[in-house]
């Protein structure tokens, strides 16, 4: 005759083990909260403050000293938008092929490609304003001495988010399976056929949102624009690569230390007006990234 005995869990000492838990989660809970209720009241003051000013005439009109109550950010918005373009044209076919390099193509055990690597994690965290100093000596001035034109500023910010681009691109082609590259070469296929036939296409949502949030934080970028001679007060939109010029986030530090009440409205609606453009890449990118995802 065997006797069997019933095992009860030890529910105090699951308690005691669960409580710590519980209170961390609370305080994660509460921290998230204090941050949405901060965020939700700068959001509040911008668009009480800048509604007012937000219409048509802050797009199409220049800035004035004179008129305060009718000025707008048109070259600000045009100034932007020609050193987006160029950042775009700079960073994404270097980014992209230097993260093709390193993760195709270099040999991971050389000593050479894990100190380029480490200097590019390395450069993602460098404090922007330092990207603006090297532009300044080198570009601006120095060996090319182009000036302080929408040209230079697109080469300091295509210097920032060139460490982004090149390391969300390697994770994304670190998601395709490496089944698919072997499929490929054991048909016969090289590895550059292999590379830009299977493995770049199947990288392209991954790639594509990354790119589109390394742009979106170039937009709202001033440090390093004030630095390498964004002009606060342009009157004129850019006509060239080699035209003076302004931004958004260069025109709102102008306005916010005015003292007339109207350059402060004008400056709340330039806010509002950088967000909802900064919300939209960043939309563009979710949309992308959940659109064309795929799961191996």
């Amino acid at each position: 005759m065997t006797s069997t005995s019933i095992i009860r869990p030890d529910l105090t000492g699951k308690n005691r083990s669960s409580a710590p838990s519980t209170i961390f989660a609370m305080l994660l809970w509460a921290s998230l909260a204090i941050v949405c209720v901060f965020l939700f009241f700068v959001l509040a003051i911008i668009v009480q403050k800048g509604i007012a000013r937000f219409h048509l005439d802050l797009v199409t009109n220049q800035p004035s000293k004179i008129t305060p109550q009718t000025s707008g950010v048109a070259s600000a918005l045009y100034g932007t938008l020609w050193v987006c373009v160029l950042t775009a044209g700079f960073a994404l076919p270097l980014g992209i092929a230097a993260a093709v390099y390193l993760e195709e193509y270099a040999d991971p055990r050389s000593r050479w490609n894990r100190l380029v690597e480490l200097n590019i994690q390395n450069l993602a965290a460098v404090p922007t304003v330092i990207y603006g100093i090297l532009t300044l000596a080198f570009v601006v001035r120095g060996p090319a001495s182009i000036g302080g034109v929408v040209l230079a500023g697109a080469i300091a910010l295509a210097l920032l988010i060139l460490p982004v681009v090149i390391i969300t691109t390697r994770e994304a082609l670190r998601a395709v399976p490496r089944e698919i590259r072997d499929g490929s070469m054991a048909l016969g296929a090289t590895l550059w056929q292999t590379t830009w036939k299977q493995t770049l296409p199947s990288a392209i949502p991954g790639i594509a949102t990354g790119s589109i949030l390394a742009l979106s934080r170039a937009i709202g970028e001033a440090a390093p624009l004030i630095l390498v001679g964004a002009t606060t007060f342009v009157t004129f939109n850019p006509d060239g690569v080699f035209s003076r010029y302004t931004t958004l986030p260069v025109q709102i530090y102008n306005l916010v230390p005015q003292d007339r009440q109207a350059f402060r409205d004008l400056a709340y609606a330039a806010i509002l007006l950088l967000l909802i453009v900064l919300l939209a890449m960043n939309a563009v990118a979710i949309w992308l990234r959940n659109r064309y995802q795929r799961q191996w």
